[in-house]
């Protein structure tokens, strides 16, 4: 196994590449039926090592976020390692009963019979994680992967290169290829991975990306779980405690640069909290980062845009918005030398502006004014079903009402972001934010293989009294189960 260790955690160019990823998914594929015999103490030991390697090597991490996108040290233990670490825990503290079998009941005809699920390990899975919390989203699902039995390999992002390559030496330490593997580099090595007939594959990132994965995944009838983004919208209804509305919003946004597939995308709010609503926001944006712009380009808390690419594109996005008519609020100050964006507000938002037409993923955030709260639930509805909403209210009877009318992956009253930190919920999208569900029980059932078992008692079944041949007594007794039950 020592040249599949070599291999699996480069870049790979050249002819080489898909012999070691064919290699390297090969030998998976031979160790998955074994790794499915594992106990829980067996994979529970797997996680607390993952666990206690990933925190010996903190400084690591937070030195590669620093140089892949100026990401702040508790930025990065805050979004990064902690809920790893915490999905380890729980991991660790469920798994025993989540791997236990799940007796259910019988219908009356099935009398002398008992059922049960069995859950069992899909098999060879496949991780595509994004750039944007690169430790957080290529951790979490493999934290799942190992405590439902798998086998994985992980396709990390060429675009944070220190970060992934701390990665491919975590798991190096820790997992002989065979088990866990990483591989590195651009579109294709994702290409050649996607040629392999893996059981499962878990992809995150964007929409247009999930489809090209959704079809390769098609030739080989794999499961797939889809975590993709989209337009979160924040609702604001004129009960809410505006100033803590604000608070939230704007750490919501602004964390990370806005590079957050959960960030609130834009905002509804009542005309009549326009003017308030920005100048709360003008001082909490000095409070969190300075109160002048050269405070905030120094502040450390402040992360940059990924790269120049992304950059350019969020520029785009201001430009066109500020040339159809747009106001900047607040913000609006780019430095392209530095892939510096202050965090910026805009009013006067059209639906024919580009950056209404996308996910921002930027710490830009339009502002759109209503005056039925009605008219902002038509507006979220008439968009693809987003990743997250978001509703800030005072009183129950708006939020109930909003809630049964709009449809999204996840929903947080009065917060946004913070249900991606709950391990007793799903977290995942709908529709085009993604299909899937994953973190705690949620995520072991995503890499699961859910298997129900039925076990008869020899001689006890109704069933034999239906078996040809089918005389007039058959079928009076057909008859009556089918009224009965």
């Amino acid at each position: 196994m020592a040249t599949l260790t070599s291999h699996a955690s480069k870049t790979l160019n050249g002819p080489s590449q898909a012999d070691a990823i064919q290699a390297v998914f090969q030998a998976q594929k031979v160790y998955a039926p074994e790794l499915a015999l594992t106990s829980a103490r067996q994979r529970i030991a797997s996680l607390k090592k993952l666990q206690r390697e990933l925190m010996k090597r903190q400084q690591i991490f937070r030195d590669a976020m620093l140089a892949d996108f100026n990401k702040p040290a508790t930025e990065v233990d805050l979004t990064e390692l902690f809920p790893v670490s915490a999905e380890i825990k729980h991991t660790c503290s469920h798994l025993s009963d989540w791997m236990k079998p799940v007796k259910v009941g019988i219908p009356l005809p099935m009398l002398g019979s008992s059922a049960e699920i069995r859950y069992q390990p899909r098999g060879v899975c496949l991780i595509i994680s994004p750039w944007n919390f690169p430790i957080n989203l290529t951790m979490m699902p493999l934290v799942s992967a190992i405590a439902a039995g798998n086998t994985a390999i992980l396709k990390t992002s060429e675009l944070t290169p220190h970060t992934s390559q701390a990665m491919a030496d975590l798991i190096e330490a820790i997992f002989e290829p065979r088990e866990v593997a990483v591989f590195q580099g651009d579109a294709t090595v994702a290409q050649e991975l996607l040629k392999q007939p893996f059981h499962h594959i878990f992809f995150t990132g964007s929409p247009a990306i999930g489809k090209v994965v959704m079809r390769a995944a098609a030739e080989h009838l794999a499961s797939v779980t889809l975590e993709l983004g989209g337009k979160s919208p924040v609702i604001v209804h004129e009960s809410a405690d505006l100033e803590d509305a604000v608070r939230n919003i704007a750490w919501g946004k602004f964390i990370n640069n806005g590079q957050i597939c959960l960030s609130p995308d834009y905002v509804l709010l009542p005309e009549s909290l326009h003017d308030s609503f920005n100048e709360l926001m003008q001082a909490q944006v000095q409070k969190f980062y300075g109160k002048t712009d050269e405070a905030r380009r120094a502040s450390d808390s402040y992360a940059r845009i990924v790269n120049n690419r992304h950059f350019e594109r969020l520029q785009g996005l201001l430009d066109d918005a500020v040339a159809k008519g747009a106001t900047v609020a607040l913000g609006g100050v780019t430095r392209s030398e530095e892939r510096y964006i202050s965090p910026t507000v805009l009013g006067n938002i059209t639906d024919d502006m580009a950056i209404m037409q996308e996910e921002i993923f930027g710490p830009i955030l339009p502002v759109l004014l209503y005056t039925e709260l009605e008219d902002a639930i038509a507006y979220v509805n008439e968009r693809p079903r987003p990743l997250a909403l978001y509703v800030y209210a005072g009183k129950s009877a708006p939020i109930e009402h909003i809630l049964e009318r709009t449809v999204s992956g996840g929903a947080c009253i009065n917060n946004n972001v913070v249900h991606f930190f709950n391990p007793n919920i799903p977290f995942g999208g709908v529709n085009n934010s993604g299909f899937g569900s994953s973190h705690g029980v949620h995520g072991f059932k995503t890499f699961s293989h859910a298997r129900g078992v039925v076990h008869q008692q020899p001689n006890l079944t109704a069933v034999r009294l239906m078996m040809p041949p089918y005389s007039a007594n058959v079928d009076r007794l057909v008859d009556l189960t089918i009224k009965l039950f």
